[in-house]
Order: C-alpha cells, then structure tokens, then sequence
C-alpha cells in the first residue's frame, strides 16, 4: 500500500521511530505514511527522532506524535499542525508565514528590521531561530550561533534560540557557556522541561550529580511521559547505589518505552540490579558515590 520495504521498516525501528512489528493496524499505516512522506523530503531519521521527543515533551497526553498529529516538511524541516497554526515542534514556537521578499528583507538586512512593535520583532525572531535551525542541519555552525543570538537579541524570551545555543556550546564542551545558555532558555520558560533535561546533562557530565538530580526530577515532573528523562534518571540512581530508586526509575521508562534498543539495556541493567539486591543486600550509599558497575 505505501511501497515500504521491509529493510526501510527495520532502519526506522532501528531508529526508534516505530516499535517492531509484525502486522500493522490501519493507525500504524497513518503513522507509516507520515514516515514516508518526510523520507521523501530528505529528512534525516535523526532529525525526526529529535522531533517526536520533543512533541511527547512539549504536548501534554501526545504519546504517538506520528499517528496523533499532523507532521509536515517544507523540504528543510518538520512543522506539526496544531489546529488552524503550525508550531516548531523544538521550541514550541508558533510559526509566522513570510513570503519570499520579506524572508529576503530580513535575511540581507537584519540591522533594518529591528523595530519598537513587539509582535513585529517576535516574529523577525522567529524567523531567525528557523534561520538557525536550516544551519545546524546544514552543518554551519558559526552561522547558527549568530541566528541564534540575533533571534534572543530581538526576542529575549525564545526560549528555543537560547536552548539551542546552549547545546551548541554543549557539544564543543564549553560547558560555562552551555549552562549560561541554558539557564537562559529556563528563565524564559521555567516550564520548558526540554532546558531542564539538557542542563540535567550537562551537570551529569560534569560530576554535579545533586543538580543534574533535581532537574531530571523537574524534567518529569512537568513531562510525566518524558522516557529519556527517566533513562537518565536511572543511571544516576544505579551510579550513587540508591539501587530501589534506580529499579523504579528503570520501570518507569520501560513503561513508556518497551520496543527499542534502549529497551534491551533497560531490562539488563533492571536484572542486575535485581540480582544486587537479592545477592548483595546492600544499602543505598551517598549520591555522587559510585558503587555498581
């Protein structure tokens, strides 16, 4: 019916964008449609796996963005359809529709475009946080960063232009700018459990283990259906040996994701710590101590 081949199927399932499945119910044709069609606009597999995250984490009772709502790409990135508006589904962002002498307009003559009505400057950020976005894709980072930081310059409170600065930073482990950054993204949001997860990381990398603790818990506390969060939260439980935490938190993301290759890890570290604590008996020891392997 859609002219997928079984070797498609299993590089998506590969991907964790649908579960493994032997026979497919007509929702499931839905969701393998919207696949195919952002296949056929050359969107990355990583690109939509970002994207479905983000929508579980940004819409409250979305499980399965794919059959649940209405992707679409333009040929450079994915927009949800959210009643008569589309949204950016990384930040969240309401999309505005430029045509192409305008987007020529502010593209060539940013230093023009600044004005004194707010919504005029929200929506010149918003563009330029799209700009940011096609950059990364593209792999023009500095180019990025200065989209970026001219979408918070007109529009302080893009909590997505400053999230993605900080990962940016993140990435190239300059990790003082990263936090910056992100704190950034949660002063204009506080709600945005995406910057609470990525500043949770960020604090993980660094040995920060009460941080990264409090804003994992903060990440699924505002996104209860927040898997990754979870995953994370787990590890950090079964690193500092608060083993019966870690068994709950490992549960909890094999609740939400039983399919993927993460799901395998999950069950394996869940019957080890099992096994520690029959065999072991041992009591939880102060966080940031590591005790298992």
């Amino acid at each position: 019916m859609l002219d997928v081949s079984e070797r498609q199927l299993r590089g998506w399932e590969k991907h964790s964008l649908i579960p493994p499945m032997e026979r497919f119910a007509f929702s499931d044709l839905i969701a393998l449609r919207t696949l195919t069609k952002l296949r056929e606009s050359r969107i990355p597999s990583a690109k939509i796996r970002t994207v479905l995250v983000a929508l579980r984490e940004r819409l409250e009772h979305i499980t399965d963005p794919l059959k649940q709502l209405r992707l679409i790409s333009d040929g450079r990135r994915i927009h949800v359809q959210v009643g008569d508006n589309a949204m950016e589904p990384i930040s969240g962002q309401l999309l505005f529709n430029f045509d192409q002498a305008e987007l020529k307009r502010l593209v060539s003559f940013p230093d023009r475009k600044k004005t004194d009505d707010s919504r005029s400057r929200r929506e010149s950020a918003e563009k330029w946080f799209q700009r940011g976005l096609e950059c990364e894709q593209t792999g023009a980072v500095p180019d990025a960063i200065k989209a970026y930081e001219t979408a918070v310059e007109l529009d302080p409170t893009s909590a997505g232009a400053w999230l993605n600065l900080g990962t940016i930073f993140f990435n190239a482990r300059q990790f003082s700018k990263a936090e910056a950054h992100y704190r950034k993204a949660l002063e204009a949001d506080p709600k945005y459990a995406l910057a609470h997860f990525n500043i949770a990381n960020l604090y993980d990398e660094r040995g920060d283990y009460e941080r990264a603790l409090r804003h994992y818990l903060e990440a699924v506390r505002l996104h209860p259906s927040y898997a990754d969060a979870y995953y994370n939260l787990a590890l950090l439980y079964q690193g500092s040996g608060h083993v019966m935490e870690a068994v709950r938190q490992w549960k909890a993301y094999l609740k939400l994701d039983p399919n993927s290759s993460w799901a395998a890890i999950a069950r394996r570290e869940l019957d080890k710590l099992r096994r520690y604590t029959v065999v072991g008996g041992r009591r939880p020891i102060a966080l940031g101590s590591q005790v298992l392997e």
